[in-house]
């Protein structure tokens, strides 16, 4: 169950408790209540000198209501808040894996590639399958461009969420200050203020889903608000949060800060950073999650092209260029062992294999794409198999990846991928067990905080019958005196 369906089914079972209760409050003079509290009229009896009863009179207004579960429902809403956000994006993240029976996630092409190439290396002058490993590396190329595209589209969402967060939050400050000043000068009058309470409970658990908070009571019932990590949101007046929207993202980008009152409460230059609600699990996910994700589909994008790069076979001593795989920045390859960022958007078959782009298939298996110092096949023949079977010993072969991926830092590169793979729905499989175990604690807690605030309907009718019962008993005996006197005027006249 997802968080937002737990909240509503937590906002439902406290408005039917509601609604049960103003139903019992509109029999029983005075009770009514909200979702976490219950508003009562404390009566006394008004007694004459000389004995006797007068009436009554309105002697009190108390408001019942628990304060440990109440704070304990804001906590879980706000660890809550965090995990949903984080997990929704990782869940679109994971969409770049898909099924695994459909092989459509960039470790399963990187796989289908390697059979395409052991099958060209046991005929090396089909053009048939020259074309398959030709559409496999393709096919390579482009589910990594895809998923690159997805991680820097989940970065820009999260950051536009961010953003209408923040603004969320501005607006409930600015309700949170209307109330709280309500409720002081309330106090300060002696006005009856419950409903008022009830209001600023509501909009502190609402600014709790956005991020994680603390309060602080003060005399005549005004109240100071914190984050999680102890940076004033609210005293007295309204703190201003800000944030600056960063419209699109690549690889490279890093996204703005949130700050209160100039004070950065997220980001590396953060001494004070909030630790949940909505904020908290955005920024981790844009910041962090995604970041590793993205690093790691770079490391295989670099991984393709040390793989299929060419070497001088003059023995020049010339520098290794980029062969199958190309990127912007070749013909030069990348930094070994160093992420290079934004690559795995970058890489593309090189035009001069590609025949749709006017290239020459056969340089595949030859070799000679960056001139004659780079033939591998100088003789032309047309079995030639020793270049692909060179594909095939560097795909096997362990390599150095960056320890930025938070992988394996020596593998093959199948064995990084196939890591990948791991990692991401570890990741999934981790945050959905988390957001599972803080909905259940938001719906425990908001259920005992009905069950111990609200008005019990069956208590309350069970009360309403004997009172009932007891005016029906006492309206028979007044009756009974009235026919009584009756009789006695009766006879004496």
């Amino acid at each position: 169950m997802s968080l937002s369906v737990a909240l509503r089914v937590a906002q439902s079972s406290l408005a039917a408790r509601q609604k049960e209760t103003a139903i019992a409050s509109q029999n029983i003079a005075g009770a009514s209540t909200s979702a976490y509290s219950r508003k009562s009229v404390l009566l006394s009896s008004v007694v004459n000198s000389s004995g006797q009863s007068g009436g009554v009179r309105v002697a009190g207004i108390g408001r019942a209501t628990s304060d440990p579960l109440y704070k304990t429902l804001v906590q879980a809403t706000s660890v809550a808040s965090s995990q949903d956000a984080l997990l929704s994006g990782i869940a679109r993240m994971a969409d770049t894996i898909g099924d695994p029976k459909l092989e459509s996630s960039p470790a399963a092409y990187l796989g289908q590639l390697q059979i395409a190439m052991q099958n060209y290396a046991s005929d090396p002058n089909s053009p048939i399958e020259a074309q398959a490993a030709l559409d496999a590396a393709k096919d390579v190329a482009n589910a990594l461009n895809a998923a690159s595209r997805v991680v820097q589209d989940v970065r820009a969402s999260a950051d536009a969420d961010i953003k209408a967060s923040v603004e969320n939050m501005n607006g409930l400050l600015e309700q949170l200050e209307t109330l709280n000043t309500l409720i002081v000068k309330g106090n300060q009058s002696g006005a009856d203020i419950t409903d008022a309470l009830d209001s600023r409970d509501q909009v502190l658990l609402a600014l709790s889903e956005e991020v994680g908070i603390t309060t602080l009571s003060r005399d005549d019932g005004d109240i100071v608000v914190y984050t999680d990590s102890g940076v004033t949101l609210f005293e007295t007046t309204a703190r201003d949060v800000s944030f600056e929207e960063t419209p699109t993202y690549d690889a490279s980008t890093q996204g703005n800060a949130i700050f209160v009152d100039g004070v950065p409460i997220t980001g590396d230059d953060a001494i004070m950073p909030i630790k949940s609600g909505n904020l908290h699990g955005l920024t981790i996910l844009r910041d962090e999650a995604a970041v590793t994700y993205q690093a790691q589909l770079d490391e295989i994008a670099r991984g393709l092209i040390e793989t299929f790069a060419e070497h001088d076979q003059s023995a020049g001593g010339l520098p290794l260029q980029t062969g199958l795989f190309a990127y912007s920045g070749g013909p030069g390859l990348p930094p070994s062992g160093i992420m290079a960022a934004g690559l795995a958007a970058d890489i593309r078959i090189e035009s001069a294999v590609d025949p749709d782009q006017g290239g020459t298939i056969d340089l595949m298996r030859d070799g000679g794409i960056n001139g004659a110092a780079y033939v591998y096949n100088s003789a032309g023949e047309a079995s030639f198999g020793a270049r692909i079977q060179e594909y095939l010993d560097e795909l096997d072969t362990s390599r150095i990846f960056d320890t930025d991926a938070g992988l394996d830092a020596d593998t093959t590169l199948m064995g990084f991928a196939t890591n990948s793979v791991g990692w991401l729905e570890s990741a999934r499989k981790s945050a959905s067990a988390d957001l599972e175990v803080q909905t259940v604690v938001v719906q425990r807690t908001a259920e005992s905080l009905s069950n111990v605030t609200g008005v019990n309907i069956d208590e309350e009718m069970t009360l309403l019958l004997e009172i009932e019962r007891g005016y029906s008993a006492a309206a028979k005996l007044i009756s009974t005196v009235d026919k009584m006197l009756d009789d006695l005027l009766a006879a004496v006249r």
